[in-house]
């Protein structure tokens, strides 16, 4: 990976844990929040996109436009799956363990869907990052698990993961090997997201206005951070970065969460979780050298 790749995705995670922190604070808005935050992302990034197709730079075809409808249907689910984690468990739970899954799950399909080789560095970095994950997730504690708001920031966080896995390799099929555009790909899959939420925004539009209150602001603050976040990454993947090498690399993210959670709303990170931060960093380092 070139040090222009690493850095984009470096990058990636810290506007990325910025704005998970912003969702974390409205998350019983729920899907009224999901929808205000697409509007915004496709208003703000329209400009964007239309100069790509005045210069000619969008080629359209069949394959491109299933790989966008798959995109965004699968994004889609991301983003209510993690807004739900957020409403019954903390930050710091539900973020580790769904950015520790994603890219877990994301090497896997890149090794056997994109035909990357695994090296021993990386396989070592991976396991790092799960490791770092655990720690941060459990506080060292098995029975974290057993608990009822650790149960339920652990099921929401795994299937987040599965959901993040997804995307992220249907994602990297369509900038590395069908030549979408990175802004493109993902204005048009929050397009299609906005699309599918309306009818449910329009079928109860009063209790979508009272779920805002107090969170229009956040919304413009996360439509403008969340695809720009994930933008960075595909730019990496397009420049040639590996899937297996970028994909646990974004979650540099979850140390940062994790931090901002104890920091800025005064979740509990003990020694255990600060732990998890040194080995997830460890787990990095291998990666970047891989």
């Amino acid at each position: 990976m070139t040090l222009a790749s690493l850095l984009l995705v470096v990058l990636a995670s810290f506007i990325h844990a910025t704005w998970n922190l912003l969702a974390k604070r409205a998350a019983h808005a729920g899907a009224a929040f999901v929808f205000a935050y697409n509007v915004v992302a496709c208003i703000a990034y329209a400009p964007w996109v239309i100069y790509l197709l005045i210069e000619g730079g969008i080629a359209w075809t069949a394959m491109g436009a299933a790989f966008i409808v798959l995109s965004s249907l699968i994004h889609l689910a991301y983003s209510l799956c993690l807004q739900r984690g957020y409403q019954v468990a903390d930050l710091s739970v539900v973020y580790p363990v769904a950015r520790g899954t994603g890219p877990m799950l994301s090497s896997l399909g890149a090794f056997v869907l994109l035909g990357e080789v695994p090296t021993g560095t990386g396989v070592a970095g991976l396991l790092l990052v799960v490791a770092g994950i655990l720690l941060i997730s459990t506080q060292g504690k098995i029975a974290a698990f057993t608990r009822p708001g650790g149960q339920a920031g652990l099921r929401w966080g795994t299937v987040t993961g599965g959901f993040i896995a997804g995307y992220t390799v249907v994602d990297a099929v369509a900038v590395k090997s069908l030549g979408i555009a990175p802004v493109v790909l993902e204005w048009v899959s929050n397009l299609l997201r906005f699309l599918m939420l309306l009818p449910v925004v329009l079928a109860r539009p009063r209790q979508a206005m009272a779920a805002m209150r107090g969170h229009w602001w956040t919304a413009v603050g996360v439509g403008l951070l969340a695809p720009a976040s994930y933008i960075l990454v595909l730019a990496a993947l397009s420049e040639g970065a590996p899937l297996s090498l970028v994909a646990p690399l974004r979650e540099m993210s979850m140390m940062v969460g994790a931090l901002m959670g104890m920091v800025i709303l005064r979740e509990s990170v003990g020694p255990w979780r600060l732990a998890g931060c040194a080995v997830l960093i460890a787990g990095v380092i291998l990666l970047s050298a891989s």
